[in-house]
């Protein structure tokens, strides 16, 4: 009887992680295909959630997707390669080796796809597997060039240098 109510317990756990984590998968494609509906993206990669950061709105989205997929770093290579171009991006620059690094433009934006072979402690001695940054920058994304401009260095509290500091009254 205990042994049931324990396997019955582990199989809604790992269940309802699993709901979540595809639930969190496809409502982060839809964001992602919604802002940056003309950069492809793998099917299989899994969408990494801590360090994806999307900014800006309109026309001037920039940001950094981090992806895990299933392919090796050359089979990524050949994905971009084919379906970068067909949606309108233009190959400037790229460097090919054990990382791959391939920068985009289209529009006034750049696209960076860099590419590594998938780390971690299962993955030592896998050729399979690829880790991947896409980071987009739209120049108009930052409209204000020097937004800390009016703040003193000096009269901040907590200065670096141990100088006594007198506190801002307001």
């Amino acid at each position: 009887m205990l042994k049931n109510v324990i396997i019955a317990s582990l199989a809604f756990v790992l269940t309802g992680c699993g709901s979540f984590t595809d639930g969190y998968q496809e409502n982060q494609r839809k964001v992602i295909n919604y802002l940056l509906s003309d950069l492809p993206i793998p099917g299989d990669a899994d969408i990494m959630k801590e360090p994806t950061v999307i900014l800006g709105t309109g026309a001037g989205i920039s940001g950094r997707i981090v992806l895990e997929s299933n392919y090796a770093p050359a089979e990524n290579l050949i994905f971009y390669g084919n379906e970068t171009p067909s949606t309108g991006w233009l190959l400037v620059s790229s460097k090919v080796g054990e990382e791959i690094s391939l920068v985009y433009t289209k529009d006034g934006r750049y696209a960076t796809i860099h590419i590594t072979p998938q780390t971690g402690p299962f993955t030592e001695f896998s050729l399979s597997g690829s880790d991947i940054i896409i980071s987009v920058v739209h120049p108009n994304a930052v409209s204000v060039q020097n937004p800390y401009q009016g703040l003193d260095y000096k009269s901040l509290p907590n200065d670096p240098e141990g100088a006594s500091v007198t506190p801002v009254t307001r």
